[in-house]
């Protein structure tokens, strides 16, 4: 693989029609969220689209969904109004394949019983999703000590990087399964958590080469994919900015697959905070600040300047003095002494274009 060069975003954006190898009108076009930047499209041929979306129908049919259980769906569309929310409407409901498509641009706490009663009435068997989106919806229910009364079979979250905490909040108050998988709208290649509860890269839908900051290769560190299932667009060795850790290679899953083993997914490469005293603060250092803080239901770190970053905080009544202290404590164990941290209680914190939620924004470069 070292012999092909490597493929930026940028390359696609602006040499698209000399990378792609089918005409756009004979094509199924998909677009990127656009998370960390300009929107990118690609072009899928229709057999790679069949061929991603049944290698998805046949993982999440290892925990019992399948087309017509009933599903509760958090993604990006932009599906309601204002008029909705002011007659209780957060939904759009698909009857054919009894899917209830939730918006996730307006999940507030002053939102929280219209979306909460749809919710409990629609009693969902399975959920798939943006994992931020479901854990705001939990924290706000684990806040007000109600759970889910009916069983959801399991919850396959999507687009972000799944958070320990997400993972806890969640079980919690659904008591279901979470199957964590790894893709991309550009067509990467998957990795899918086993019912042992191991996350596997699927060697059919292609490679993933893990390398250093001097792109050699690494047990943990930025991936570069090259897909299978891309012929419309191929990508080869393609810089899509997320990094993964390896497992050691000495460990065997118990569910007897072959596959090899991702120890975590760790996001994208840019969700860090640049530290004057610690360099780079990846994401999972950041999300694990909150362990033994009460109260906060969602925060966003805001790096502007090197040396501060602000923190929006949606905390309940529980987030007192003291909890304020250990949360701060927290951060400036995490970003060393020389960072001045202003944190700032709000009511809501605007989501992305894409309906995706940050919990991280670093406007700098290093």
């Amino acid at each position: 693989m070292e012999d092909f060069p490597l493929l930026y975003k940028k390359d696609i954006i602006e040499n698209l029609d000399s990378i792609t190898t089918v005409k756009e009108k004979e094509a199924v076009a998909n677009f990127t969220g656009g998370t960390t930047g300009a929107s990118m499209k690609v072009l899928y041929t229709k057999d790679n689209v069949q061929e991603r979306n049944a290698l998805l129908d046949h993982f999440r049919a290892h925990y019992g969904y399948k087309l017509g259980k009933r599903c509760a769906w958090f993604s990006g569309k932009n599906i309601i109004t204002e008029k909705d929310l002011k007659k209780g409407i957060c939904y759009k409901d698909d009857y054919i394949n009894r899917i209830r498509f939730f918006s996730t641009f307006h999940i507030t706490d002053a939102n929280f019983d219209v979306y909460w009663t749809a919710f409990c009435k629609f009693a969902p068997e399975f959920i798939v999703g943006f994992p931020s989106s479901v854990y705001e919806l939990c924290a706000m229910a684990a806040s007000r000590n109600l759970k889910l009364e009916n069983k959801v079979e399991a919850f396959f979250p999507t687009a972000e990087t799944l958070l320990p905490v997400h993972r806890e909040i969640i079980q919690s108050v659904l008591r279901c399964k979470i199957a964590d998988q790894y893709a991309s709208s550009e067509g990467a290649p998957f990795i899918l958590e086993c019912t042992e509860g191991s996350l596997h890269i699927h060697p059919l839908t292609g490679i993933f080469e893990v390398v250093d900051e001097n792109l050699q290769p690494a047990q943990e560190g930025e991936i570069l994919v090259t897909s299978f299932t891309t012929e419309g667009t191929p990508l080869i060795r393609y810089r899509i900015g997320d990094r993964i850790t390896l497992a050691p290679k000495e460990f065997k899953c118990n569910c007897g697959s072959a596959f090899p083993l991702v120890e975590k997914i760790e996001g994208r490469s840019t969700d860090y905070i640049l530290s004057p005293t610690y360099g780079k603060v990846n994401l999972g250092n950041i999300s694990n600040s909150t362990k033994g803080v009460k109260g906060v239901i969602s925060f966003q770190v805001i790096q502007n300047e090197l040396e501060k970053v602000e923190v929006l905080i949606i905390a309940n009544d529980n987030f007192n003095k003291k909890q304020q202290e250990k949360f701060y404590h927290a951060l400036s164990e995490r970003f060393g002494v020389n960072m001045s941290i202003s944190m700032n209680l709000v009511d809501n914190i605007p989501k992305e274009k894409s309906g995706k939620f940050r919990v991280v924004k670093n406007n700098i470069k290093p």
